[in-house]
């Protein structure tokens, strides 16, 4: 017990002139109006600012309120250089005594950061009529610089390094007040996550005589630990207050610590049952002393249900609906129920081929009807928060879809998966999944030798039956970078192991591996350097071929273990998942229609076996024949990126990825790809994240890639594979063939 004690800082000498500046500020703000009698103002068309070497010019331009007209959006920027209109253009006009206020404001801004003697001055130069050029000079003068800093605990419960790594302000550096200040918060944080909640940290600055240098003198006292003895719940009505006291990651009896009320209010942010909350020390009851304390916690209410309902279209998949409904206290305890559903393909039939749709089932056949049918995916999910525990959670779903492209497959699947997540540490979750999925796809040879990577007829025919995919997988995941969508500093990962075996009920037997790390640091003002690497590995079980029905022995891979490479997230010199070993497909009716020349003779005449077409002819060109993926074995990929500002909220990069993808599954197949692949590209920060536009360059290199057609032998498809293999080229030559090597990627979020 100790009794209680008002709080006494050291005196801080730097801490007058500040005032006396903030002061007179009031002052000014307070002043007549200056001799500006007009009503109208000039407006303002050049701000500039002369002299600003050793500060960030966009802070120092936000510090201010004077400005100059300027569009309203980057968006707008071709709009307004042919129209001023005041939906896209916005004007600012010179307000004189604002512009005195802006002086002092500039002044303040550099002394906080350690210029101690800067001077500001303007000049106002008339542009046209009524219109003026606005320019601050700044004389920012000698800053002063930190020549020593001491610090010292009353008694010691920080290490060294604890205290280091919260350092901000260094030797020799300007005495920055901001970074002081903020050093002093994090240091009291620190001392509050050991139970010291009371502990006060005293700064004291020692100016010399000249104002050229600085002592920083800090103090750490920790008092005495404080422990939590009374916990009360404000402004439930529908939640119950068990339900609350479930989500805390702390109760009576406790050592009252910062690290578990940021835990415990991040927890009742994301059951959405709360529109607000707020944890803190009460401010009416007091248990009597200082080394316990009464924690309020105050909530208001979010509805507990949310439903969305939105249709589209496309040109490929016609009329879409979709669905979700969340209702986030179903049967009380915070229990999430989510239903979510969408249906595509839509009429159609009635809208293949009319207006803006494709035809899409012009190399279908007579088997239509199953690819004019509606597809559809569905799920329901109940996810228990705080199961056991404010750091675990437990999730259980039942789904159910069906899948379709016109003329190669039907895939169709339900099943259930249950998942269990505990949070190890703050932002680290681990969750261990197991899924259990019946799936049964519909498709031609083709689709299975190229996605399966199966050719031989008696696993062809057995994969076309009810098969069982049911993994058991680990997963952990780490994040300590500074910002979830454009991070700067710091670090994330994520790991993963996968199998699949007769113990878990799965037809598809599999062992998998994954790893993904990405680490950045500053660059300069708002720049930043950014790597990523990523591994994998997957290898088949060699009894999944007696378990599908197929050949003893056979390791079929199911296309959702295998490994791929290419695309926006991925070496962006490539399309989506087109780094790696290929195959080409073509249509039969294809080989057979190409002609020699206009009027000449046909390539491969029907009299000719198809498996004897030559698909080098130059009957052929590279868009006849569709380059597909087949994943691989084992992936590793490397990024390197460079940010840099270019223009307000305009961003650029620069950027190097390689990637390699390896495939053992089929011999006779291409094993492997590689490619190193340079880019650049721009990015603008939105609400919603970064709007990336990235040019990625493709090698351009040729592949000698197999060709695989089907034919129809006794009214069945059956898998082709030509005898001759084609030479695939990316791009052609000239300039034409640099155009063809750059590969655009449009999307939302960073590439890592």
């Amino acid at each position: 017990m100790h009794p209680r004690s008002g709080r006494q800082g050291l005196f801080r000498p730097g801490t007058t002139l500040f005032l006396c500046l903030s002061w007179g500020a009031l002052l000014l703000a307070s002043t007549p109006a200056s001799a500006q009698d007009d009503d109208k103002k000039p407006e303002i068309i050049d701000l500039r600012f002369q002299g600003v070497k050793s500060l960030k010019l966009e802070e120092l331009r936000e510090s201010i309120l004077t400005d100059e007209s300027h569009c309203k959006s980057f968006i707008f920027k071709p709009v307004c250089w042919i129209n001023k209109s005041r939906y896209f253009y916005e004007r600012e006009y010179l307000d004189r005594d604002e512009l005195v206020r802006d002086l002092l404001r500039m002044r303040v801004f550099y002394w906080k950061r350690g210029f101690r003697e800067t001077q500001v001055d303007t000049v106002i130069a008339p542009r046209d009529k009524d219109k003026v050029a606005v320019t601050f000079i700044v004389d920012e003068g000698s800053p002063t610089l930190v020549n020593d800093i001491a610090i010292t605990q009353t008694t010691k419960v920080l290490s060294n390094r604890d205290i280091e790594r919260r350092t901000l302000l260094k030797l020799g550096e300007p005495l920055n007040m901001i970074k002081l200040d903020s050093m002093r918060v994090r240091l009291e944080g620190a001392l509050w996550d050991r139970g010291y909640a009371d502990a006060i940290v005293d700064t004291a600055v020692m100016i010399s005589g000249d104002g050229s240098s600085a002592r920083v003198a800090i103090n750490l006292n920790p008092r005495w630990l404080t422990t939590i003895e009374e916990i009360h719940v404000h402004g439930n009505e529908k939640v119950s207050e068990r339900t609350i006291r479930r989500s805390l990651t702390f109760e009576e009896g406790d050592l009252f610590l910062r690290s578990d009320v940021l835990r415990s209010q991040r927890n009742l942010y994301e059951s959405n049952l709360f529109r607000r909350a707020v944890i803190e020390l009460s401010k009416e009851e007091e248990t009597g002393v200082d080394s316990t304390k009464v924690v309020d916690i105050t909530v208001q209410e979010s509805p507990q249900r949310e439903a969305r309902l939105s249709f589209g279209f496309t040109t490929a998949d016609f009329l879409q609906a979709e669905g979700r409904f969340t209702h986030y206290n179903f049967t009380g305890g915070a229990r999430r129920l989510t239903v979510t559903g969408a249906v595509g393909n839509l009429l159609a039939e009635q809208l293949n081929d009319k207006l803006i749709f494709s035809d899409n089932y012009v190399n279908v056949g007579s088997d239509r009807g199953r690819y004019f049918a509606p597809t559809y995916n569905a799920s329901a999910e109940v996810q228990q928060p705080w199961f056991g525990s404010a750091r675990n959670a437990l999730a259980l779903s039942v789904f159910t879809h069906r899948r379709s492209a016109p003329g190669i497959y039907v895939d169709r699947g339900y099943g259930t998966s249950a998942t269990f997540t505990r949070e190890v540490m703050l932002r680290a979750p681990a969750s261990l999944n197991y899924r259990f999925e019946v799936t049964r796809v519909e498709a031609g040879d083709v689709y299975f030798c190229v996605n399966f990577g199966v050719c031989d007829r008696p696993t062809l025919d057995a994969l076309k039956g009810n098969q069982r995919i049911s993994p058991l997988t680990l997963t952990g995941i780490i994040d300590r970078t500074n910002d979830p969508f454009s991070p700067n500093r710091g670090y994330r990962g994520r790991t993963a192991f996968e199998h699949a075996s007769g113990f878990t009920f799965s037809d598809y037997r599999f062992n998998r591996a994954s790893a993904e790390a990405a680490a950045f640091m500053p660059i300069r003002k708002r720049g930043a350097l950014g790597g990523r690497v990523r591994l994998g590995w997957v290898k088949g079980v060699a009894s999944t071929g007696e378990a599908v029905g197929g050949v003893e022995g056979d390791e079929v891979l199911h296309p959702r273990t295998r490994f791929f490479a290419g695309g926006a997230q991925s070496v962006r010199g490539f399309g989506e998942n087109q780094l790696g070993p290929r195959v080409l497909t073509v249509s039969a009716a294809e080989l057979r229609a190409g002609k020699l020349s206009k009027d000449g003779p046909f390539a491969c005449p029907e009299a000719t076996p198809i498996t004897q077409c030559d698909p080098n002819s130059v009957a052929y060109q590279d868009e006849d024949f569709q380059p597909r993926p087949l994943g691989g074995n084992t992936v590793a990929e490397v990024n390197a990126e460079l940010r840099f500002p270019l223009w307000n909220q305009l961003t650029g990069a620069v950027f190097v990825d390689a990637g390699v993808v390896t495939q053992n599954v089929d011999r006779s197949l291409p094993g492997s790809r590689a490619a190193i692949t340079p880019g650049f590209g721009v990015r603008y920060r939105s609400p919603v994240g970064p709007i990336r536009v990235d040019f990625g360059i493709n090698p351009g290199r040729a592949e000698r890639l197999p060709v695989i057609s089907e034919e129809i032998v006794n009214g069945v498809r059956r898998l082709v594979r030509l005898d001759t293999r084609r030479e695939y080229a990316v791009s052609r030559g000239g300039f034409t063939g640099v155009l063809d090597r750059m590969v655009l990627h449009l999307s939302i979020g960073e590439a890592f």
